[in-house]
């Protein structure tokens, strides 16, 4: 579940394409519309929540589901019809990437929608993939760690806060628990910023989760795969580069 991207590199698209790399079959509902390019999001027009609604049940009474991927969510409503859906489904992993702003300053999430996915979406999710931007916004501080420990007081089960937006040679993204201690992975920094790469982490952790992975081996593949692919990016147009999600992959 994620908005439609016109530029093709982020937002479903990324999903689809993320998905289908690593071997899942990906059953995309559309949540909100964009005008957006490689740049940043101008507008966004959200999906009326009881086509979402219709969406989901057609597809669940048909297919079976094995992870569900959230990104851009458009309204509060829609998180309502989400959680409500996820309710029914309890043994299905849910990865939540919560979207807010895009990597130009666009807004995709008001208050409302914040609020609604801190006290009624988290709660249900397995693991929230925020970035540093991201999180500190959704847990009050600057400091990683609070911030973190104050989502994860508010009833979330795990907390994966990606390092793309940082500095330095590697990019460190930290898994905050119940546990003792985070986890932590490094990859190389390639540098530059990518158009999409959240969305692909996400999407393809919610696939290592579909195929029967266990949560830190699939955030392994995940972000093995997005390094991946932004060592073959893609200049697609006059913003940030695009990660290439079709690139041939092996588990």
């Amino acid at each position: 579940m994620s908005g439609l991207d016109p530029s093709g590199g982020a937002g479903i698209q990324a999903d689809i394409q993320a998905i289908t790399a690593l071997g899942c079959h990906p059953l995309p509902v559309v949540t909100c519309l964009t005008v957006q390019d490689t740049r940043n999001v101008y507008q966004a027009e959200p999906v009326a929540a009881e086509l979402v609604r219709r969406q989901l049940e057609c597809v669940a009474a048909d297919v079976p589901i094995h992870a569900i991927k959230t990104g851009a969510l458009g309204t509060a409503d829609i998180v309502d019809v989400l959680v409500a859906f996820a309710q029914t489904r309890s043994g299905i992993p849910l990865i939540a990437d919560p979207v807010i702003k895009a990597a130009g300053g666009g807004d995709l999430a008001d208050a409302a929608l914040v609020e609604a996915m801190k006290s009624r979406l988290f709660p249900r999710a397995e693991i929230i993939t925020p970035n540093g931007i991201e999180l500190a916004m959704l847990g009050g501080s600057d400091d990683p760690e609070t911030a973190a420990q104050a989502l994860l007081a508010q009833g979330c089960t795990s907390v994966l806060v990606t390092g793309g937006h940082g500095t330095g040679l590697h990019i460190i993204n930290t898994l905050y628990n119940h546990g003792p201690r985070p986890m932590q992975w490094e990859i190389e920094r390639i540098g530059g910023e990518y158009h999409g790469t959240g969305c692909t982490l996400a999407a393809a952790i919610a696939a290592g989760r579909a195929l029967g992975l266990s949560p830190r081996a699939a955030i392994s593949q995940a972000q093995n795969y997005v390094h991946r692919t932004i060592l073959h990016a893609l200049e697609v147009g006059q913003g940030q580069p695009v990660p290439d999600r079709g690139i041939p992959w092996e588990r």
